[in-house]
């Protein structure tokens, strides 16, 4: 049985607060981000876990990576051009980006072939996030990056059956393929830590609310198979080491990066398998662990530092209900002809009354208005003119037209551009992903 809310739920999430309290996620506060842009500001990312590592990094101008992937099973549309937008900015403060195509999860979970999400994903996906300036990024598709699948099947050997059952509600009529892609999900979210894509380093990892659950098993299987575990204790921390190995060279390596570090009270037990540091403030517990993760790969360990997320909630299609890349008419897509998306926004549900002087009299409901959306968190920069927008809806000086004739033109001039950029890039991405 399939959760409520999960990876593969076709049920809305109507209440973020109550998931947001029940998944044990911190509230998110883009005010903590310098210069943030309008997909953060205006509410559409509404919670994080452990986005302190990535404040540090950012504050501290030190390297952090970000992986991010789609399922190519569908045209890429306004949805995920959100996560897009989230993946720029973080480039724009220092990210390695690191984007995955989705391919195995589409086969076991859609029944897409590969073939097909490999033309989808380098002609829609790929193309369009690299015309909207991710040049730059690291762009791969599951089923052809061995280190991902490598790292799911070694990983792998430490969950059972029933912890994915207990995550993700599989029972008995899961096909084996469906059940490996947790794991790969996995591999992707790591890998950008092995020592051949940069090493353990901070990963942030933007993905929508009902993606949590892969966010957790991921963050589990990196500290079940790091080599030191800090705890904060009353007083200072306390660095122990996994394993049947003689403890000591391990402590003693720890000692030693601690000290580099600014530390010098240290008792330590190898009996215990224990490193106490009684100088280490408690709240330095994270700052330390990253330290000692990084000591781990000559040791022979992953050195893994646990994922940070962040999660933004759906946008509901056009016509209402979920926006999908299997229903045309929910959505915006970015491969759209500019007249055609124009005209999706003139035909979308707004919060507008049944008739204009209804709407004079009583104003209208721009919350439930998806033209409003588009606007809020796609099309408008201006925050002060958006609050006017908004202002001129509910007191009913402003009329639906006004709003769609505006929204359809910033689409019909983005796209416009979006196009014109493709086609610049289109030869050299498609020979770079053996297409042509």
């Amino acid at each position: 049985m399939v959760p409520e809310i999960g990876p593969w739920s076709s049920r809305a999430i109507k209440d973020y607060s109550r998931v947001i309290e029940e998944f044990g996620l911190e509230p998110f506060d883009p005010s903590q981000l310098p210069d943030p842009p309008i997909v953060f500001r205006r509410g559409l990312v509404v919670a994080s876990r452990d986005f302190g590592r990535i404040l540090r990094s950012i504050r501290g101008k030190r390297p952090f990576a970000l992986l991010t992937g789609f399922s190519p099973s569908g045209p890429m549309h306004f949805g995920h051009k959100l996560v897009a937008d989230q993946v720029l900015y973080y480039r724009s403060l220092g990210a390695d980006v690191t984007v995955a195509m989705a391919d195995i999860e589409a086969f076991a979970v859609r029944g897409t072939p590969l073939r097909e999400s490999k033309l989808l994903g380098v002609k829609s996906y790929i193309l369009n996030m690299m015309a909207m300036g991710l040049e730059d990024a690291d762009f791969y598709f599951q089923s052809e990056r061995v280190a991902v699948r490598d790292l799911a099947w070694r990983l792998g050997t430490k969950v059972t059956f029933s912890e994915l059952r207990s995550i993700y509600g599989f029972d008995e009529s899961v096909s084996y393929s469906h059940l490996s892609v947790p794991l790969i999900q996995v591999g992707d979210i790591l890998h950008v830590q092995l020592p051949e894509f940069g090493g353990p380093r901070p990963t942030i990892v933007p993905v929508a609310l009902d993606q949590d659950p892969h966010i957790r098993l991921t963050r589990d299987l990196a500290d079940r198979n790091s080599l030191y575990s800090v705890e904060a204790r009353e007083r200072g921390l306390a660095v122990f080491i996994r394993g049947k190995e003689d403890p000591l060279p391990h402590l003693e390596r720890a000692r030693d990066a601690l000290e580099s570090m600014g530390f010098s009270e240290f008792r330590m037990v190898p009996s215990y398998r224990a490193l106490f540091v009684e100088d280490a403030p408690p709240g330095m517990r994270e700052v330390v662990e990253e330290e000692l993760r990084r000591l781990e790969p000559e040791a022979g360990y992953y050195g893994f530092i646990p994922p940070s997320a962040t999660y933004n909630v759906h946008l509901e299609g056009l016509r209402g209900g979920k926006m999908s890349s299997s229903q045309p008419e929910s959505a915006v897509f970015l491969d759209d002809d500019p007249e055609v998306a124009a005209r999706k926004v003139w035909n979308a549900l707004t919060g507008g009354r049944k008739t204009a002087e209804d709407q004079r009299r009583y104003g209208g409901d721009p919350e439930r208005c998806q033209v409003f959306q588009l606007m809020k968190y796609h099309l408008v920069q201006d925050d002060a003119y958006l609050r006017q927008v908004e202002e001129e809806c509910r007191t009913g000086q402003r009329l639906c037209g006004q709003c769609k004739r505006e929204a359809a033109e910033a689409i019909r001039e983005f796209l416009e551009g979006l196009a014109r950029r493709r086609r610049e890039l289109e030869p050299e991405v498609l020979s770079r992903f053996g297409l042509r």
